[in-house]
């Protein structure tokens, strides 16, 4: 994703920041001094050195969430989860009987669910399975089911319908016909999402990685369209969504929908009838069908006269499919080509995503008629589920009772994050179906009589608010602006809480989502609170920021236990009596038990620390690094607050200074024993009462460090069993240095590193006890070091890291994503670009500056946008979207809005308008904007919000101030307000008419909010796999990243973006290993996952493009491998533009293919680009520069243009030379090159000379140029995409696989004969072994990885 490809943990969403690390530093491409271990992949171990470094520390009491399970404990415990499967007979009406592998856990309904998705038995769902004549339970696990085993039969036998069944069977009949329709997808329905892998791959990649289509002997069309060649300004929008054969549906029927003479009266009800449906065939034949309780039969009602009674030929039939079959041949055959069709998918196409992932554009639809679709808009169906007991859900009660499920071991643990993540994603969808119906007015209020925006609503069993300040609760903190920002800061507390997860603690079901220019909080219902005030429920906390405030002991004990993971500090508070009162959390948290006994808290809004850059409170200076960076500044509400993510950095960083402070005093005492003096770095001893002296020590010397802290990790340790002595006890003089670093950083406990906040701290409203004083100074004074470090370390340590590329943005929300895992605000965007401005090494960060003009713009412009949207009536939402984008984009001067009909027509007002949905506002003030005005209201916000003075007037101005596509600012704009536009070419830079019509808004889909529930012991598989990996295990990293992939399904399911991580891992570890095969089919896989999940343009789905052209490339698929690069390069296009980093990775894959097929042409367009693009952002002297030089000079060669080659090469020696000396094996292989191209001009010329001399008569033997063959631009193409490849015989694989084994049975002997020896601590790792294994070439490719650096 936004992290350099490979080596992400299991995770890309934002939310997950927090799993990421929230150090300043990235994880990156290796250094060139990296040893080759960790060369394997484009990564590093900093996390798992910090893990084994500080395995020895003293006293420390932030560490690491509790009961975290180790590595130690996941060896037995896996063991549970991997019965083997074994296969079951299925006898099923009408067809042949057919074997099923099943596995011991799956539940009976996973082999319903299979034989509904079979080609040949999906027309059935009303059966059950029967073994040895009894019925077995749907919610039963195999292994429970007494005599089943290998070879059971199981029989299929069909069920009588109820009126619930008849329905699910039309509705799956329905999804049948529909399912190679991508209707649904671009609709944003069901949790369906696009993907157009298959169209650049012609359909599966299987066949064990071969294929005829694309061999090397084979002639392809390489020729790009011209739009993606280099330095082509067209970025056309039509491609983003190929157009897929498949998609032109096969006609089966022309309509199916209910009758109207449903439902069946009391009569024909007693005969067994169910519902009546209405269907016209392909061949025009309209038919009435009976759903009774023993099938479907045709009954001979017409559209104006009933009579239920069977028509000829009497057919009944269990299958509504079998019925059609029998009375339409189109039908028939249609029906058999579609299913054909469907199965020869892949099931990453068809299976539903957990969350919905909305489309920004899509193609004109022709409107088709849908019975479940015209069902579904007017129940309030949320699959299934509504046909349990009370028929709608208590979301409250799933969601707590989840939480409660045992979690002793693994497959206990497994059950409950599974049903933990399956309540929350259905929550999640129903959530944001009933905020879309809350604004459209569709639900009605609670309190109806109040002003609109004062409304609440309840839906099944779901709480909707509106983002307004009601009854002035949030006057002193900036009135509707602050109630806006709130949920999100509530929905941030819900997440760590829950991240946290104490038992006996509960928190709401909570999604934020923002439709329409309104944000709608939807949270579950605590049982009883409806019934009682407010002011008797809560029992802690309080209910007006801290005028009143309440404790509870039992709170008091469950908060306790989740303060240390949360750095929350438990304190005391004056309330209105000026009674002490002790919280444990900040005063607005309030406690409530519920009707059901449970400890609930709510109102999280301010479960982390304020940040004091944008909270000016009078009398309190800040430290000089905020003043310096013109802070505080006031912002529009007082609710801001610092990122869990950075207080993590702080804590981390603090504990680093505490180390050093304390390494320091003891190197004196030591000092001072042999009287002599040490001059340090850090100077004399600190002075352990000036805390804002140690900060600035703090906030300087130890950014610097941060990122070469290896060895001041190394010196940790060392100190640490130094203070410890082997009793583990700490000797009087070392408890003394331990209580002067203590003090020294703010730690509130003097005998160990303890930082903790207290979140009420510059809390309006709030006192403290005057014996608090001290605390309270103390507090204070950590808060402003914590703005501190903000502007002083983690600002620059991204500015940094952008620099050196260890993370590379492509859009404004990878921007976002990286900004957030380091703990900045996006407020702080403003201040990030002014330092990339004024960095030194500003070209180089040329892309980042981009992205992050292009993120301000449209942040700012969506913030217009979403006040604009909430004074428009439903009727003009599509004129108003399209004006808005006309001012905001088009280059016509003076657009004009269209505004509805009936607003021309009518001049008087409609007085009957209380009631009316939130959108429904009295004027068009939105139709007299101006592209003059909305881009000066764009500079102003820019200013207010972010600090940064935009140098534009109009979109035409920006695009050439800032080189912006405006393409790419409307995706950008797009995506962050759920618009939905026309897919088709848009005339942008037209003087003469608008960009855009009404007609090209299609429609505005929700953006939702929501916690991201995690699979755990998935998460830590996967980490120690990387871990094993980078450490040279490939066998054992492989084993582990597979054990994490199937516990990941097993919490997932099968789609998930942690999922995507995996099987990216395990297609690149399958490359390395030799294993093509495995490689594409788990990469094909993970690109197909990843548009899907999150999005077919998304930056990660880029990633995955090009890696799986990589891998198609290996496997001679070299159509297929070009197709896949540029299909990746339109996309990056589309997202940025040509002037990316990354664009030269792509470039070279691209010129290194067709060098391969011998398009040289072509080849040296794209080879040229890349070196032009890695010049400028690495500077003319790197190492990649050099290599970009050679691969031209290659080209060149092929080409038999010597003189140009020579050139090329000559450049990339001269770096080698200057950066690496005459002597290493890089300079020497560039100085054989130039001799051998330099005998090659030479035999060349001479040959010119002969047929100059000589004229046509001329005897001379003709020049050999030999095209470049596969296996070398393979191994080029692994050099440039950082992959160490050491190709091997056969017979060297199978000794290298025979070694590794043996060496894996000599650690399980040692692990068993001794628990607490480390396993192979002294023989060489696998791939070092591969190294000396490898032939002569292996020497070659180990420094030319160096140029990865």
């Amino acid at each position: 994703m936004v992290i350099k490809t490979d080596e992400l943990p299991a995770a890309a969403p934002a939310d997950s920041a927090r799993e990421h690390g929230s150090q300043a530093g990235g994880k990156g491409r290796p250094n060139a001094a990296d040893p080759p271990s960790v060369m394997l992949l484009n990564g590093d171990c900093s996390e798992n050195l910090k893990k084994e470094e500080g395995s020895s520390e003293p006293p420390r009491e932030n560490g690491l969430d509790e009961g975290e399970p180790g590595e130690e404990t996941t060896g037995q415990e896996v063991i549970v989860i991997q019965d083997t499967g074994f296969s079951v007979k299925i006898l099923a009406p009408g067809i042949e009987p057919f074997s099923l592998q099943v596995s011991p856990q799956e539940m009976v309904q996973e082999i319903h669910q299979v034989l509904m998705d079979r080609e040949d038995t999906c027309h059935r769902t009303c059966f059950s399975l029967h073994l040895d004549g009894n019925m077995l339970d749907h919610f039963s696990e195999l292994r429970s089911v007494e005599g089943l085993q290998e070879g059971s039969v199981l029989r299929v036998v069909e069920e009588p319908y109820t009126v619930r069944e008849a329905r699910i069977h039309v509705r799956h009949v329905r999804d049948l016909l529909k399912s190679l329709d991508p209707s649904d997808a671009f609709n944003g329905v069901d949790c369906n999402s696009l993907s157009f892998l298959s169209v650049f791959t012609d359909g599966d990649l299987g066949d064990s990685g071969k294929r005829k289509k694309g061999l090397e002997m084979d002639p392809i069309d390489c020729t790009p369209p011209e739009y993606i060649l280099p330095g082509s300004r067209e970025r056309p929008l039509c491609p983003l969504q190929p157009q897929n054969r498949d998609w032109k549906p096969l006609q089966c029927l022309k309509v199916l929908t209910m009758s109207g003479w449903n439902p069946p009266p009391g009569n024909r009800k007693m005969h067994g009838d169910l519902m009546y449906l209405f269907v016209i065939t392909a061949e025009d034949r309209q038919v009435s069908v009976t759903a009774s309780t023993r099938g479907f039969y045709l009954n001979q009602s017409t559209a104006y006269h009933f009579n239920p009674k069977p028509a000829s030929p009497r057919f009944l039939s269990h299958s509504l499919v079998e019925l059609l079959n029998q009375i339409s041949p189109t039908f028939k055959k249609n029906f058999a080509v579609l299913q054909k069709k469907r199965v020869q998918r892949h099931p990453f196409e068809r299976i539903a995503t957990p969350f919905q992932v909305y489309s920004w554009t899509a193609p004109q639809a022709e409107h088709a008629m849908d019975c479940v679709r015209a069902e579904d808009a007017y129940t309030s169906r949320l699959g299934y589920e509504e046909h349990i007991p009370g028929q709608t859900r208590d979301w409250n009660e799933e969601l707590q009772t989840t939480r409660e499920l045992p979690r002793k071991n693994l497959p206990e643990r497994l059950l409950r994050e599974r049903a933990i993540f399956k309540v929350h994603s259905d929550f999640t969808a129903a959530a944001t179906r009933g905020a879309m119906a809350v604004i459209d007015g569709n639900v009605m209020a609670i309190n109806p009589s109040e002003e609109t925006k004062m409304q609440m609503f309840i839906w099944n069993n779901i709480f909707f608010s509106l983002g307004f300040d009601v009854r002035d609760h949030y006057k002193d903190f900036g009135g509707d602006v602050a109630a806006y920002v709130a949920p999100t800061n509530d929905l941030n507390g819900v997440r760590t809480y829950n991240a946290v997860d104490v038992e006996g603690l509960y928190t709401l079901g909570t999604v934020v989502v923002d439709y329409r220019g309104y944000r709608v909080t939807a949270q579950s219902i605590i049982p009883g609170i409806l019934e009682r005030d407010q002011e008797q429920s809560v029992i802690y906390g309080s209910i007006d920021f801290g005028k009143t405030v309440v404790s509870h002991p039992r709170y008091l004990e469950l908060l306790e236990r989740t303060s240390r993971p949360l750095k929350i500090l438990r304190h005391r508070v004056l309330n209105d009596r000026d009674e002490e009162v002790e919280l444990c959390s900040s005063v607005e948290c309030k406690g409530i038990i519920g009707n059901d006994g449970r400890h609930y808290i709510l109102d999280l809004l301010r479960t982390f620390p304020p940040d004091l850059n944008f909270l000016p409170v009078p009398g309190e200076e800040l430290p000089e690094e905020c003043s310096r960076a013109g802070f505080p500044r006031t912002h529009r509400h007082k609710l801001c607050c610092l990122r869990q993510e950075l207080v993590d950095a702080f804590v981390e960083h603090r504990y680093l200074l505490f180390m050093k402070l304390a390494a320091l005093q003891l190197m004196q005492q030591k000092a001072s024993k042999v009287d002599t003096s040490t001059s340090l770095e850090n100077g004399g001893p600190p002075s352990s009462t000036e805390t804002k002296s140690e900060d600035s020590l703090g906030s300087e010397a130890g950014c610097e460090e941060e990122g070469s802290s290896v060895s001041g990790l190394a010196k940790v340790k060392e100190l640490a069993e130094t203070i410890a002595s082997d009793d583990g006890t700490v000797d009087p003089r070392s408890r003394e240095v331990i209580q002067n670093a203590c003090k020294a950083v703010g730690s509130v406990s003097s005998t160990a590193f303890d930082i903790r906040f207290n979140p009420d701290i510059f809390s309006p409203g709030v006192r403290f006890p005057e014996s608090c004083q001290d605390e309270v100074r103390d507090q204070k004074q950590l808060l402003k070091d914590a703005a501190a470090f903000l502007l002083s370390c983690q600002i620059p340590g991204l500015v940094k890291d952008c620099t050196e590329y260890a993370v590379l943005p492509m859009d404004g929300a990878t921007l976002a994503e990286v900004m957030r895992q380091r703990g900045i605000n996006m407020r702080y965007l403003g201040k990030v670009l002014d330092l990339v401005l004024r960095s030194p090494a500003r070209d180089q960060l040329d892309h980042i500056y981009k992205i992050g003009i292009g993120e301000l713009i449209t942040r700012s412009a969506k913030h217009i946008f979403k006040t604009y949207l909430q004074g428009v009536e439903l009727s003009g939402l599509s004129a108003a979207i399209s004006h808005f984008l006309n001012c905001f984009l088009s280059s016509y001067p003076n657009p004009v809005a269209h505004l509805p009909a009936d607003e021309l027509l009518s001049k008087k007002r409609n007085k009957r308008r209380k009631n009316r949905p939130p959108g429904a506002a009295d004027n068009t003030a939105w139709a007299v904007m101006t592209p003059q005005e909305l881009w000066k209201n764009i500079c102003q916000e820019a200013k207010n919000y972010f600090d940064f003075t935009l140098e534009c007037d109009s979109v035409d101005q920006a695009v050439e101030t800032y080189g912006l596509q405006k393409i790419t600012l409307l995706r950008e704009i797009s995506l962050k307000t759920g618009m939905q536009i026309l897919l088709k070419e848009y005339s942008f830079d037209s003087r003469h008419k608008p960009a855009f019509t009404e007609e090209d808004v299609l429609n505005i889909f929700p953006v939702v909010k929501h916690v991201n529930p995690k699979a755990s012991d998935a998460f830590h598989f996967f980490q120690s796999g990387q871990a094993k990996v980078q450490q040279g295990f490939l066998k054992e990293g492989c084993e582990l990243i597979n054990e994490a992939l199937n516990l990941f399904n097993n919490v997932y399911g099968a789609m998930h973006v942690e999922i995507c991580a995996c099987l990216r891992l395990l297609a690149r570890l399958h490359y390395i290993m030799g294993d093509y095969a495995e490689a594409l089919s788990n990469q094909q896989k993970a690109v197909l996952m990843s548009e899907r999940v999150v999005g077919i343009e998304h930056p990660n789905t880029i990633q995955e493009y090009m890696h799986l052209a990589l891998y198609c490339f290996a496997s001679s698929q070299l159509s297929t491998a070009l197709s896949l690069l540029y299909r990746a390069r339109y996309l990056m296009l589309l997202v940025f533009g040509e002037d990316h980093p990354e664009m030269a990775l792509l470039d070279n894959n691209i010129g290194l293919v067709l060098h391969g097929v011998m398009e040289y042409d072509l080849s040296l367009r794209f080879l040229e680009n890349a070196l032009a693009v890695t010049t400028k952002y690495h500077g003319p002297k790197a190492l990649k520069v050099a290599l970009s030089h050679h691969l031209v000079a290659r080209v060149y060669e092929s080409k038999a243009e010597f003189r140009s080659a020579l050139q090329h090469e000559k450049e990339g020696y001269t770096i080698y030379k200057t950066q690496l000396g005459e002597d290493h094996e890089k300079t020497r292989e560039s100085s054989e090159y130039l001799k051998c191209l330099t005998q090659q001009a030479v035999a060349l010329q001479r040959t010119m000379n002969e047929i100059y001399r000589n004229g046509s008569s001329a005897n001379i033997p003709p020049l050999k140029f030999t095209a470049p063959s596969m296996a070398s631009v393979l191994e080029q193409l692994n050099v440039i995409n950082g992959i160490l490849f050491i190709p091997l015989s056969q017979k060297d694989l199978e000794n290298l696989k025979a070694e590794v084994a043996r060496r894996h049975q000599l650690q399980e002997a040692s692990r068993n004969r001794d628990k607490a020896e480390e396993p192979m601590a002294t023989e060489p790792e696998p791939d070092r072994a591969l190294e000396g294994m490898g032939s002569p070439q292996t020497a070659k490719e180990g420094p030319s990885l160096s140029l990865q650096g």
